[in-house]
């Protein structure tokens, strides 16, 4: 007996006219309050799709409740409300609207750094209370000062173009653009000390990642202009807010604009009492505009989604048009992305994916989105998906290329991620799927043959090959207590050049690895983390 009956679609948040409307006729749409877990969750027990925003909380126990499900799309950015991990083990899609906010999240920025400027917020709350005070705020203005953008993606280039309309000048600090693609914009990249000491505004565009939360602290708050401004609209914990306190009462700091926290929603903050400190509560998405295009992407991505087709927006894609022999291999070339970026340090002037074996005789072009996908992921501040990833490439100036062949003499099939960095060194990373449960192994790491998991926590050092260095290397990890799941060591020849690989329990602090490569004098030491 065949199931004629509509997809059902619930809707637990307010979603556009306009999303609604791209759904059609073609789906029985619900609403329900998810906010109210009393309604959510006997609202799930027959929906094929749910659609949320913020307040929505798809945990493991929503899932759990609909047996049915096979797509969550968040309509905006950010997923903190959905467990993502907990979807993918129950075979549901995640799709969210990366691109949907990224104009709105630069001009509040842009309106941050200008009421900061201006002292806009504090006038308005003057004369609203009887007080005429023009001299009190006094402010500067942007003509032929320094702007230094943390963080050159998306967000970060169009804040740049608006501000250059001020007269201003333009240096940023990202190790993942190349310097011709920031010229190409008006931008001038320098290191972070550089852009500390010289900027009059400081405005924060980077992801949210181990290396970036607490990047301005107290050590680099010392080294700024006490003229300067800093306006933060990326990420919470990105400025370390206390160390922001303290700088601006003892006056090495003249202003800030702040529109993510550390915690939030945040109610209460030794911000709130300061006056020369412009704050908004997480606004960066919130206009009719984004709100629209988040409504209309994600219910394209649910169409898509219960078709059964290949949903670009996907953060966990598991199926869709895209065939059965090629599907395993995407969490793995996006691994090996990501490798590939840790690695170099920076993003590569030109970068191949080679996939070898059987599977080149498939359409593999997925396989490339995916280890695009990885090498961005952790460099830039907005969602990376299937559609975006191709436009960061090209917004850097990166080459990227697509090689297939039959020819594969050591595995049945490979993935490699190669690439030419800027000063012409290259970096390359290749895996593969092993056995019948195919089990993602790193089997090359710069020409050095290995056979790793690519798990959570791993290590790499280059080094001249000599005795005693795994001891070394085990000696350190040990005192720190951190458990080592894996080592491999590699080399070219006997007394040549060799490579330590190393797959460990826990995180490796940065000082951890360089006592590591300073005792063993290694050339270069790169750590990886793999987080979802």
């Amino acid at each position: 007996m065949t199931d004629n009956r509509r997809p059902i679609v619930l809707v637990a948040e307010e979603l556009s006219e306009a999303g609604l409307a791209v759904l059609g006729a073609d789906f029985e749409v619900r609403h329900t309050d998810g906010s109210d877990r009393a309604q959510l969750l006997p609202a799930l027990a027959d929906v094929d799709a749910l659609i949320v925003r913020s307040a929505t909380k798809v945990d493991a126990e929503a899932i759990a409740h609909a047996p049915k499900l096979r797509v969550v799309a968040r309509a905006g950015v950010g997923l903190d409300n959905v467990d993502v991990p907990a979807a993918t083990k129950a075979g549901v899609m995640v799709v969210n609207a990366p691109t949907s906010n990224i104009t709105s999240a630069a001009e509040h920025a842009v309106a941050l750094l200008l009421a900061t400027a201006r002292n806009v917020p504090q006038a308005d709350g003057a004369l609203k209370n009887g007080e005429w005070k023009r001299s009190k705020y006094t402010g500067v203005e942007l003509l032929d000062k320094t702007v230094g953008i943390l963080g050159l993606g998306r967000i970060g280039q169009l804040v740049a173009q608006r501000l250059a309309g001020f007269g201003v000048e333009l240096i940023a600090y990202d190790p993942y653009v190349q310097a011709a693609r920031a010229a190409q914009i008006g931008v001038r990249l320098v290191s972070l000390d550089e852009l500390l000491a010289q900027s009059d505004f400081i405005t924060v565009h980077l992801p949210k990642s181990p290396e970036t939360v607490g990047l301005i602290g107290d050590r680099e708050l010392h080294q700024v202009k006490p003229s300067v401004r800093i306006v933060n609209a990326a990420r919470g914990g990105i400025v370390d807010e206390d160390a922001l306190v303290a700088a601006l009462k003892e006056g090495r700091v003249a202003g800030a604009g702040v529109d993510v926290f550390k915690t939030e929603p945040c109610t209460d903050s030794p911000l709130f009492g300061l006056d020369n400190v412009v704050v908004t509560p997480h606004l960066g998405a919130s206009t009719h505009e984004a709100q629209e295009k988040a409504g209309t992407q994600v219910a394209r991505s649910v169409k898509l989604a219960l078709a059964g087709e290949f949903v670009p927006d996907a953060v966990n894609v598991e199926g869709g048009a895209v065939a059965e022999d090629v599907k395993p291999g995407l969490p793995l070339a996006e691994k090996l992305g990501r490798i590939f970026t840790a690695l170099a340090g920076e993003v590569a002037a030109r970068l191949e994916v080679v996939v070898r074996g059987e599977i080149a005789a498939e359409d593999v072009r997925v396989l490339e989105l995916a280890a695009l996908k990885g090498v961005f992921t952790d460099v830039v501040e907005e969602a990376v998906t299937y559609v975006n990833a191709p436009l960061l490439a090209r917004d850097r100036g990166v080459e990227v290329s697509l090689v297939t062949t039959s020819e594969s003499p050591d595995w049945r099939n490979l993935v490699e991620v190669r690439g030419t960095l800027a000063d012409g060194r290259t970096v390359s990373v290749s895996g593969t799927l092993s056995g019948p449960r195919q089990i993602q192994k790193v089997v090359e790491v710069n020409g050095f043959p290995m056979e790793i998991e690519p798990t959570e926590h791993l290590a790499f050092y280059t080094y001249s090959d000599r005795p005693g260095i795994v001891g070394i290397v085990g000696r350190i990890l040990g005192e720190n207590g951190i458990n080592i799941a894996s080592m491999q060591v590699s080399r070219d020849e006997k007394g040549g050049k060799a490579l330590i690989a190393l797959t460990v329990d826990g995180p490796l602090s940065a000082d951890v690895a360089e006592q590591i490569r300073t005792e063993i004098g290694a050339d270069t030491g790169r750590t990886v983390t793999l987080t979802d």
